[in-house]
């Protein structure tokens, strides 16, 4: 039961038996920032008082006058109308039994009927993860996971740029790299790639191919682009499955510019392009967009936009009902015009939407950390999860909203303290397992009847409100959130353990209610964290 959900259907019910009919929609509960004025409050008589003709006071009596109040010890009517409500301790515990009745069902949404794709990470395969690609990879994974468990149909999707200036750049650092495999003395160009990952990658070209692309042609060229490719996109996705991140598609560019699809799409455009300059302009600013942009460059070109719009309008003919795109936070420009061209084709503006990530900083102390121990490169996702863990590193990454900079402060990652936010919530998940494992011979008792103490009604509340935590975050795409639910969670958590003697044998009635809130507490710890994809170990 969600109380939430159950305090809103009560108020809806009294208003309607007033005269009044009004949506779940229109009554706003809250949490009174003073708990002792309650445990929700709405404004619902303020706000509804004129279109019934009556002030908010006394809307606000005859809403506790016809309200049924099972479930409920009291009622306050506060300053000029607000409702103040009070729940009865035999509703909060029957949480208790609903948590581990659905075990990890608990907060899980019924199955909605939206077809979500979020694409992210999409780096391009030319090299090795960045600390960037590492945040949105666990953003970006969090909101699929946060979508899936409230209910939503999700398709994970990574594009790969293996077409453009980029991967020839790459191609032409790898053939360096391979020849000096060879001891032929070659440079990797100026403006090409110069970590130490091309390195490994030329051995592997080695072992391949042996020595048959020594020779400077144009097919052993298009061999070391396409090898390159292949490889460093392998190394990307074992990179990514280890940090527990996969992807139901991957699509590639160059099947994209395939067969005159971005010439068709151009064509598909044409009332909305015009010439200038020799360059062809698209009009995203008759729509969203501050100015035009060009889609195809002077010398015949295409920008990188043409093909773009050509792959977002290939998804959307796939069914999808939103597109989410998780992009660096240097991409601010491209949302609007990305929005406009799909606008041109009769798409609403909400078909596409966007989450820009911010930059991380890897900071030891107050020193940043630049350079990997590899030497020559930015810090790896590889590296860092390595050295911090996968748990550690996901969590830190998702726990502040993707719109903030974050300072990844190594040294508190690696701390086993209560000031470690990942380490404080896997504790408290593996206190609550020794607890149940301690008391095993005792049993649950799933009525919780015996559960009042301050602290033992704190942490009932808190768990009541995971679905609700859940619905909200997804839709607002925001699992930064999820971590704060955690934190709190932890913190309840230690503080009914140190306030509470769970197992005493001489109680063994209180002992089996406060181990079937340990149950609860245990199932909505683990179940919070594998939505940040974070383990809930039972020992530590």
């Amino acid at each position: 039961m969600n109380i939430e959900t159950f305090l809103k259907n009560k108020i809806l019910h009294a208003i309607k038996k007033i005269g009044l009919d009004i949506q779940e929609g229109e009554v706003v509960l809250e949490h009174p920032k003073d708990e002792t004025r309650g445990d929700y409050a709405t404004n619902a008589a303020l706000q509804h008082a004129k279109r019934i003709g009556l002030k908010p006071r006394d809307l606000a009596a005859k809403i506790v006058e016809e309200i049924d109040r099972s479930g409920l010890t009291k009622i306050e009517i506060a300053g000029p109308g607000f409702l103040n409500f009070f729940i009865a301790s035999n509703t909060l515990q029957a949480i208790v039994e609903d948590i581990i009745s659905q075990d990890s069902n608990y907060g899980r949404g019924m199955p909605k009927k939206q077809k979500i794709n979020v694409e992210f990470v999409s780096a391009n395969p030319t090299g090795d993860l960045h600390l960037g690609h590492a945040r949105c990879a666990a953003i970006g994974d969090s909101i699929c996971r946060l979508y899936e468990f409230a209910g939503y149909e999700i398709t994970r999707e990574f594009y790969v740029n293996d077409a453009g200036a980029q991967v020839n750049k790459m191609g032409a650092s790898l053939r360096a790299r391979y020849l000096n495999e060879f001891g032929i003395d070659a440079s990797v160009p100026e403006d090409g790639y110069h970590g130490l990952d091309l390195v490994d990658i030329a051995k592997l070209v080695k072992e391949i191919h042996g020595d048959k692309l020594v020779a400077d042609t144009e097919a052993n060229m298009k061999t070391f682009i396409q090898e390159g490719i292949r490889l460093e996109l392998e190394k990307i996705k074992k990179d990514l499955a280890d940090f527990r991140v996969t992807f139901d598609l991957y699509s590639f560019e160059t099947d994209v510019r395939k067969d005159g699809k971005v010439e068709k799409t151009l064509r598909d455009y044409r009332e909305f392009t015009y010439l200038d300059n020799g360059a062809t302009f698209l009009r995203t600013s008759a729509f969203l967009d501050d100015k035009d942009r060009p889609v195809v460059k002077s010398d015949g070109s295409y920008t990188y936009l043409m093909p773009d719009i050509t792959y977002h309008l290939e998804k959307l003919s796939r069914g999808y009902d939103l597109l989410v795109d998780v992009l660096g936070a240097d991409h601010h420009g491209y949302t609007n015009r990305m929005r406009s061209a799909l606008m041109m084709k009769g798409y609403p503006a909400e078909i596409i939407d966007f989450e820009l990530v911010q930059v991380v900083r890897l900071m030891k102390g107050d020193v940043e950390v630049k350079m990997s121990k590899r030497g020559g490169t930015t810090i790896t996702l590889r590296e860092l999860s390595e050295e911090v863990g996968v748990d550690a590193t996901r969590y830190f990454f998702v726990a502040r909203a993707a719109t903030s900079h974050l300072d990844f402060d190594y040294d508190l990652a690696l701390e086993r303290s209560s000031s470690n936010p990942v380490y404080y919530a896997q504790y408290a998940h593996a206190r609550l397992c020794k607890l149940l494992e301690t008391g095993a011979d005792i049993g649950l008792d799933i009525s919780a009847k015996n559960l009042r103490e301050s602290s033992e009604i704190n942490l009932l509340k808190h768990l009541q409100e995971f679905p609700i935590t859940i619905e909200s975050c997804a839709k607002t795409r925001e699992p930064y959130k999820v971590a704060t639910y955690i934190q709190k969670l932890a913190g309840l958590t230690h503080a009914f353990y140190t306030e509470c003697r769970v197992i005493d044998r001489d109680n063994p009635e209180l002992s089996q209610s406060r181990l079937a809130l340990c149950k609860a507490s245990q199932i909505v710890m683990r179940n919070a964290l594998n939505v940040l994809g974070v383990t809930a170990p039972e020992q530590m």
